[in-house]
């Protein structure tokens, strides 16, 4: 490859690269904003009716019709050796591929644009608080629900988390057990390790922890969760002293709930679970009002960001949290929670899936975008070598004629 070749190849590149630059600018400067993200926006797809499309196309040609008449008119009549002639169709590859993907760097700038207004630390930040006050937030009649709330789902303070033990209560004795009931029972999930050579055996020391239990070596067998061997150590998990929910003060429906409104990346889920159990708690029992009362109000702004749209009112959402609180025995028919839910839960599923599995390149076009690609690319490198034997063929017959003149 010849330094004319070389510098017309660099020179192209450099066109493409400032047009790359331009479409980017153009998805930088068009994007819409968080406010304008729904459950079906996506990065750019190829339309053919848009103006990003309708550009492409233009452009693309445009460029293409230039570079084939400058590449054929100065640069394809030397014979080159076979290496050095799919040299040239690698490179036609590249141009083909980076002509053709323009509408690409304009995806590239309308994800620039959106971790701008939304860099991902916010964006960890706003599901945080959506996760700490998620219990506040669900619809009244999700209130009744055992499998949402219930006291095996609190995380904290202790004795929690429990672990339920149901037991069934009959009412007539002997064999008429058509009548009866079920009782549930709370025990707190406790830890023992001891050295395994003991395990079978309990030494001195493990008796003594279990007598502060209040439990012995039988009630202990009977008890046990799991077992699990760490080294020369068995650790083993049990049912420790019974917890009553129903007559603990520092205890409401509020808490028995321990599900996510959206997970954090990169962060286990029990570990997201229980630092918002934690903050969830100080915000109801140890803190004053206020701290849940600004909570609430930031979430205001959140649903304005986001353009959900909301009829809640910090001040009187606060309220109803600490009248439920003080009477755990009223249904939960009358908090003034309402927002658009699956407004929300869309809007952040999006913005997950634009964060951290964008799709540059539908689906839909893949099979359209690669064949176009290798179109262009067949085109110009069979232009390429017909141009080349035709301008070598007529160079001997040129020569040849002036040597007879």
């Amino acid at each position: 490859m010849d330094r004319k070749l070389k510098r017309f190849l660099i020179k192209s590149f450099a066109v493409l690269a400032v047009i790359h630059l331009a479409y980017f600018m153009y998805g930088y400067i068009k994007f819409e904003g968080l406010k304008g993200i729904y459950m079906y926006t996506e990065f750019y797809r190829f339309k053919f009716y848009d103006d990003v499309s309708i550009s492409h196309v233009f452009v693309s040609g445009l460029f293409l019709f230039f570079f084939v008449i400058f590449l054929l008119r100065n640069h394809s009549k030397k014979r080159n050796e076979l290496s050095k002639t799919m040299g040239i169709g690698a490179i036609l590859l590249l141009v083909s591929f980076f002509s053709l993907t323009f509408f690409i760097s304009y995806s590239f700038g309308l994800n620039a644009k959106l971790r701008t207004e939304l860099p991902e630390k916010d964006l960890n930040k706003d599901k945080t608080l959506l996760n700490v006050l998620q219990p506040f937030l669900y619809n009244y009649t999700s209130y009744s629900s055992e499998s949402l709330f219930n006291p095996k789902n609190v995380l904290y303070p202790k004795p929690y988390p429990v672990v339920e033990v149901r037991d069934t209560v009959y009412y007539e004795p002997g064999d008429h057990n058509d009548y009866f009931s079920t009782e549930s029972r709370y025990y707190s999930i406790d830890t023992l390790t001891m050295l395994s050579a003991n395990h079978e055996k309990l030494n001195n020391k493990a008796k003594s922890v279990l007598d502060i239990l209040g439990l012995d070596a039988e009630e202990l067998g009977k008890r046990i969760i799991s077992k699990k061997e760490i080294g020369d150590s068995t650790e083993i998990i049990f049912q420790g002293v019974e917890v009553h929910p129903e007559y603990d003060d520092k205890m409401c429906i509020f808490l028995e709930n321990k599900y996510l409104f959206f997970p954090l990346h990169d962060i286990p889920e029990r570990d997201q679970q229980y630092q918002n159990a934690v903050k969830r708690y100080n915000l109801l029992y140890k803190y004053s009002q206020d701290s849940l009362l600004s909570s609430f109000q930031k979430l205001d702004i959140l649903f304005k960001k986001y353009n959900i749209e909301s009829q809640m009112v910090p001040k009187e959402l606060t309220k109803d949290v600490f009248y439920y609180r003080d009477h755990r025995n009223e249904p939960l028919n009358a908090i003034r929670n309402t927002y658009e839910r699956g407004q929300l839960k869309e809007k952040f599923t999006t913005l997950d899936r634009l964060f951290y599995k964008p799709n540059y390149l539908h689906p839909s076009i893949v099979g359209f975008f690669i064949s176009a690609v290798l179109g262009v690319w067949l085109i110009l490198f069979l232009l390429y070598l017909i141009w080349n034997f035709r301008s070598r063929k007529r160079s001997p017959d040129h020569s040849e004629k002036s040597e007879q003149i």
